[in-house]
């Protein structure tokens, strides 16, 4: 059996633990997958970097209410893809022959799962062992099991950004993010979208507010269908598919629809890789309902009972609800210290985390919705106040002519603390930074608005507005 000092099942978050205090230790590096993980690979880089072209093809078409008009955007898809991926690649390439180069790293390129509580044993058979080892093993998506799902035509995102062509049509199923961002890539770049979702509700986790006004604009842009659950995808032998789904028509009676496309997006969700690993074998607790390993704050993994598996640490997908690759790497710094200092534990925080939708128009959110907000303050004896600026109505706005977007901010009502931003609109995942600074620091809504100077007319008197806008007592 092989020993090493630490073990580290994935190459994504779990690759920056090593930084030079793990230098003089014997590291075992274990991913059966691309070096590197899902958001340098199939999430989100390349992603964003198919999102900015879209966005500006998109806004080029917008163009007329501003006075000004412009052809039609002459896409070559395969120019976007080989730029994307010609940069990624090196990335992955460099960054797996770069750890294979150190003499204190040994780097498993195959799966592992465990055979006991301090025990692995690797795709190819090698038995490996470690005082410590850090689950960061990460997620995978999912896809429901309906007849025609391994058609060559259905892709899900771990596929569909290296497609030959852009195509003309395309399905896309799903209601989250995955599926917001990349309707807007392929709308945003020339192809006929269509989307469907099972629920009737966009963005499930968002603000109410927020994915209503998202699910007004992207129907305006994409054929959106709401409410049908596809049952079976057909090839049709001429190159399309089929997509028949059920659900209600306009009139609520139960029907069935027909979507012909070139390709089909399966954009249904991601689950942690917790199940690949075996966690019986070392008893390692799983949450029965998300899938999700088990951990305190510290990180440290807990076992059936509850206890703490000492030495077993977990971060990112495997572990947290949220997904974020910055919500991993988090973790990761907070592991990389524990893991070598377990009589020194820091804790994650996890008080504030944002999020972004790549979309059309953008989105961004921290905190808490107005409705859990309100059921906040239900708890705790006071009220909340809240305000919905509209981009529009501040100078930069109406040099864009936007119609869409707003800036909603909650607090309470008492002390002025900032409960919650949400906001959809042009650069929103930049405007919510500050608001996500004074969450973080407890810099109150008015003692934020007025404590500072605010570029005039820049687009983040939106922010500002916003915030002078909040009733306070």
């Amino acid at each position: 059996m092989r020993r090493h000092d630490v073990i580290i099942i994935g190459s994504g978050s779990g690759n920056s633990l090593l930084t030079p205090e793990y230098d003089q230790l014997d590291v075992g590096l274990i991913d059966g997958g691309t070096f590197g993980g899902t958001c340098i690979n199939v999430g989100c880089i390349p992603t964003k970097m198919y999102v900015y072209p879209a966005e500006v093809a998109q806004s080029g078409r917008e163009l007329g209410r501003l006075g000004v008009t412009v052809g039609p955007a002459d896409v070559d898809w395969p120019a976007i893809r080989d730029r994307i991926f010609g940069r990624i690649d090196a990335i992955s390439a460099g960054g797996l022959e770069y750890r294979k180069s150190l003499s204190n790293v040994t780097v498993y390129q195959e799966y592992a799962h465990f055979t006991g509580p301090k025990t692995l044993v690797t795709a190819s058979g090698e038995e490996l062992t470690a005082p410590v080892i850090v689950v960061a093993s990460g997620s995978r998506v999912t896809v429901p099991r309906i007849p025609g799902i391994d058609l060559s035509q259905v892709h899900t995102s771990d596929t569909v950004m290296r497609l030959p062509s852009l195509p003309e049509r395309i399905v896309i199923v799903g209601g989250g993010y995955i599926a917001a961002e990349f309707a807007h890539v392929f709308h945003g770049l020339g192809s006929r979208v269509t989307q469907l979702n099972r629920s009737t509700r966009l963005l499930r986790s968002h603000d109410a507010e927020i994915a209503e006004r998202f699910r007004e604009c992207a129907s305006s842009q994409w054929d959106l269908q709401l409410g049908w659950a596809p049952e079976a995808i057909t090839d049709n032998g001429d190159g399309s598919v089929t997509v028949r789904s059920s659900g209600r028509d306009e009139n609520g009676q139960e029907s069935t629809r027909e979507d012909v496309a070139d390709i089909v997006l399966m954009a249904t969700g991601r689950r942690p890789n917790t199940d690949l690993l075996n966690p019986s074998a070392a008893d390692l607790a799983v949450d029965p309902g998300s899938g999700l390993l088990r951990v305190d704050e510290y990180q440290r993994v807990l076992a059936t009972d509850g206890s703490v598996l000492e030495g077993v640490w977990a971060l990112g997908d495997v572990s947290s609800p949220s997904q974020l690759k910055h919500v991993a790497n988090h973790e990761a710094r907070v592991v990389a210290h524990n893991a070598l200092h377990p009589d020194e534990l820091v804790a994650s925080d996890h008080r504030y985390i944002p999020s972004a939708v790549f979309t059309h128009p953008e989105i961004a959110a921290v905190g808490m919705t107005e409705e859990q907000a309100r059921e906040w303050a239900d708890r705790h004896g006071t009220r909340i106040t809240m305000k919905s600026q509209a981009f529009g109505d501040v100078a930069y706005g109406w040099a864009m002519e936007d119609r869409t977007g707003i800036c909603k901010v909650i607090a309470d009502g008492a002390t002025g603390e900032l409960l919650g931003a949400h906001l959809i609109g042009p650069h929103s995942s930049i405007l919510i930074q500050p608001l996500i600074q004074a969450m973080s620091f407890g810099l109150g809504a008015h003692e934020m608005a007025r404590g500072q100077y605010w570029i005039h007319p820049s687009l983040a008197e939106v922010v500002e507005n916003a915030l002078l806008g909040l009733e306070l007592d």
